[in-house]
This record gives C-alpha cells, sequence and structure tokens, in this order.
C-alpha cells in the first residue's frame, strides 16, 4: 500500500513531526486541526467561530486530497469543555446541511489541546471516491 503525505497552505502548517495529512488509495486522513487561520495564524475566541475554522482547515486538507467535507465519514472532535458540545452541533449541522447522512462522529472532552485557548480540534477520514 502507497501513502502520500498531503500539504495545503490552506491549512495550517504542522507544529510537529506528522503531516497535516495522509492520503491512500480511496480514503483521506487528516491530522487533528485546531481552529487557527492558515493565513493570520490568529484564532477565533468563540466556540462556533473556532468549530467552523477548525472544519474549514479539515475541509482544505480533504481538499488536497482529492476528497471534500460531502466525502467525510468519519470525525473526531476534541472539545476542552463537553458543555460545548451542543455548540458543535449547531456547527456542524450547518456545515454538513445537504451532505446527510452526516459521517460518523466521536466526540471526547480533553484536558487540554496544543494551542491555549483553542476549545476544539477535529480531525477526520474522507473518501476520495
Amino acid at each position: 500500500m502507497s501513502k502520500t503525505a498531503l500539504s495545503t497552505p490552506d491549512a495550517p502548517g504542522a507544529i510537529g513531526p506528522y503531516s497535516q495529512g495522509i492520503g491512500v488509495p480511496g480514503l483521506v486522513f487528516t491530522s487533528g486541526q485546531l481552529p487557527i487561520d492558515p493565513k493570520t495564524g490568529d484564532m477565533p475566541g468563540d466556540i462556533k467561530a473556532q468549530a467552523r475554522v477548525a472544519l474549514a482547515n479539515v475541509a482544505a486538507i480533504l481538499k488536497a486530497g482529492g476528497s471534500d467535507l460531502s466525502k467525510a465519514v468519519k470525525l473526531t472532535v476534541f472539545l476542552t469543555d463537553i458543555a460545548d458540545f451542543a455548540a458543535i452541533n449547531d456547527v456542524y449541522k450547518e456545515v454538513f446541511a445537504g451532505a446527510e447522512p452526516y459521517p460518523a462522529r466521536s466526540a471526547v472532552q480533553v484536558a487540554a489541546l496544543p494551542k491555549p485557548g483553542a476549545k476544539v480540534e477535529i480531525e477526520a477520514v474522507g473518501v476520495t471516491a
């Protein structure tokens, strides 16, 4: 099986020894995406805005691998406060409107994320066919 490292300037660069994403025949795997604007390096404070930015970053990496959010089959959402789960659901419904069935998803609370102030990190698996 061959794997290809994915990279796009439309998502934040890796801050460690990992790839933004990996493509294998038929699938794209994204690394967890923080809510960092790749052009400015800024991060919004509001959880809904953070979720939108993180999902935009995920979408950019999926696109670099020949997929997109409508082809996402599994997302994992990491939250620093599980009380933000309802807000994440609101954004999820917005972003995936018309792309039903919704991708499978897990959401877990974590003690912290790699960027101070980040409330959410999202990773995805998408198909390319």
